[in-house]
């Protein structure tokens, strides 16, 4: 595999581990990250030695926090490979399991990650949220429809109305976290979850993989990825003030001005 820049790759055996690697901006991802990180999950989707893969965080403070504002903020694309945010978030069809070990902060972009992930390990000091409101976008790397299909819909809503954090362990009693492991455990808590499914056959993980997620109406959740931009509310959001306010306010260091136009 070629050399990379934004992300850190391992082969453990069977296991794929790839660390995002931006520490200076808390792991937040801007569109040559997740391009990279695109073809990285190409890589391990090919590669027949590989049967589980990892992902995780650089440092301890944050797994990742979502969209690079301020890259945004200076006007740069932001426009998303076909496989979505990070390669992974529109990445439907992939049967191999992948495992979020939620190393720290999981905001936006980030938590939208751990969320098209199929396990979830979270370190006991780990947040997550759905900060777009707070920054005039909005979750549209798969967060507005994953998070009502994985927890209470009210639980839901109150994430995504108020933009507010929750905890590891909140996580793990709404059903978004599988299990909550003590400070810098994350990645071992993750590699102990492999070590389980790799017990089991490889065909018959896919095969499984691959029902229970047309259970939960993979097809409707690839269909409303990808026509979210045409919904009135969304493609009024997507032209509005508000959505060049937030990012340019955040790079600025100030409150936002909103116009709700």
């Amino acid at each position: 595999m070629a050399d990379t820049r934004y992300c850190k790759v391992k082969r453990d055996g069977r296991v794929f581990i790839v660390t995002l690697d931006r520490p200076d901006v808390m792991n937040a991802l801007h569109r040559p990250a997740s391009l990279e990180l695109e073809a990285v999950f190409d890589a391990f989707t090919q590669d027949p030695d590989l049967w589980v893969a990892i992902v995780t965080g650089s440092g301890d403070k944050a797994f990742c926090a979502g969209n690079d504002l301020k890259y945004q903020a200076a006007g740069s694309d932001t426009t998303l490979p076909a496989s979505g945010f990070a390669g992974l978030t529109a990445r439907f069809g992939l049967n191999k399991p992948v495992i979020a070990a939620v190393n720290g902060l999981a905001l936006g972009g980030g938590f939208e990650l751990a969320l098209s992930c199929d396990l979830t390990i979270a370190a006991e000091h780990a947040e997550f949220a759905l900060p777009e409101p707070r920054v005039g976008v909005a979750a549209t790397a798969g967060g507005l429809v994953r998070l009502p299909q994985q927890v209470p819909l009210k639980q839901a809503m109150g994430m995504i109305l108020t933009g507010r954090r929750v905890t590891a362990q909140q996580g793990q009693a709404f059903g978004f976290v599988n299990e909550v492991v003590p400070h810098g455990q994350a990645l071992a808590g993750a590699l102990r979850w492999s070590a389980e499914i790799l017990e089991g056959s490889p065909m018959s993980i896919r095969a499984s993989k691959e029902m229970a997620a047309h259970a939960q109406d993979a097809e409707r959740c690839a269909t409303l990825l990808r026509d979210q931009a045409s919904f009135p509310a969304m493609k009024a959001l997507l032209q509005s003030q508000d959505f060049q306010e937030g990012p340019l306010a955040f790079a600025e260091k100030r409150r936002p001005q909103w116009k709700g136009h």
